[in-house]
């Protein structure tokens, strides 16, 4: 197994996401650099500058034409894939923590926190209507008022979102109507991260309570549990195997008195049906924040908290290892921006 170490940012990796064909990789940090890597050797092919903020969430549509951005500059933006340029600007009154396309592409949805006296809320455009974007008015606007919404996805034909919440809760809102379709709590507490598995039929969560969970994505049904000793931060599906990464650790504040051994910072891998765990790879020195099998289902990212100045994100590219996020390390040499 050989990595290949990113260095592109200068804090630590909030989300990581490969566009559909996976030829190419989008990362993101809590500094306002969106960056575009090649994902077979890891060369960078630009960032998106235009974020003033930490950048909490990242997007890419079907034919990986626009890129979606969700910021804590209290904006949500809209970019040309190919040349970088920023094609819409979406206002809100807090950050923005959970973006993304719907399965055409026509639709947008993201997310805002509770935070400076603003109440939680969930929007949707419409792409093809140019008075929705003019005017920063959705078509439609959904109102979170006991807890906050922590991640979210689009379901199954883009007829809904999933949402987690940060009181462990998980809701499914009609795209069309607005109404909650759906509610369960598995999770004691916030869940950090949720994706799908390829097919679209089955979503798994990562939560701070030291699970990760197995969900039917139309009745959200649970289905299996995977248990750690540490909080979870994301979690995927491997596309081509009954496979589950789990990626987290320690809390990032109490990483600088933790031994890497204590701090259980390693990608671990479960079976998705028996729920046992068979293999884990090591290499952070600090928790890992997000990871995501390639679509290929042979090669994975990792992401990971900053901890240290010499860490950086590795890639691993064997067979069945996802990717895990990790630490921006010291900036590389700067890439061009796209359409330089």
């Amino acid at each position: 197994m050989k990595p290949i170490l990113l260095q592109g940012h200068e804090r630590s990796i909030t989300q990581i996401k490969y566009n559909r064909e996976g030829d190419l990789l989008f990362t993101v940090a809590k500094d306002p650099i969106v960056n575009v890597w090649y994902s077979v050797n890891g060369e960078r092919l630009g960032t998106y500058m235009g974020h003033t903020g930490a950048v909490w969430c990242v997007d890419a549509d079907w034919d990986t034409k626009h890129v979606l951005t969700g910021s804590a500059d209290n904006s949500c933006r809209l970019w040309d894939c190919e040349t970088g340029k920023q094609l819409a600007l979406l206002k809100t009154n807090s950050a923005v923590r959970t973006c993304g396309f719907d399965f055409g592409g026509n639709i947008i949805m993201f997310s805002t926190d509770k935070q400076m006296g603003y109440q939680c809320f969930v929007s949707f455009f419409d792409l093809r209507d140019p008075s929705q974007i003019d005017s920063n008015e959705p078509y439609m606007r959904i109102p979170c008022n006991d807890s906050k919404i922590t991640s979210a996805v689009w379901g199954p034909l883009g007829e809904c979102i999933i949402a987690g919440h940060e009181g462990g809760e998980l809701n499914q809102y009609s795209a069309k109507s607005g109404e909650v379709l759906v509610n369960v709590k598995e999770h004691s507490r916030q869940i950090n991260d949720i994706q799908l598995s390829r097919d679209m039929t089955m979503f798994v969560t990562a939560s701070k309570d030291n699970t990760a969970k197995l969900f039917d994505s139309t009745t959200l049904e649970h289905q299996k549990t995977f248990r750690t000793e540490r909080p979870v931060n994301s979690a995927a599906l491997s596309p081509n195997y009954d496979h589950v990464v789990l990626g987290g650790g320690q809390e990032a504040m109490d990483v600088t008195t933790t031994s890497t051994r204590i701090g259980k910072f390693e990608a671990r891998f479960f079976h998705l049906a028996f729920e046992e765990e068979f293999g884990r790879v090591k290499g952070h020195f600090g928790p890992i924040n997000s990871v995501a099998f390639h679509p290929d289902g042979k090669r994975g990212r990792c992401q990971k908290g900053r901890h240290r100045r010499d860490q950086t994100a590795p890639i691993a590219s064997p067979p069945q290892t996802p990717a895990t996020a990790g630490t921006g390390g010291p900036a590389a040499t700067r890439s061009p921006e796209i359409g330089e």
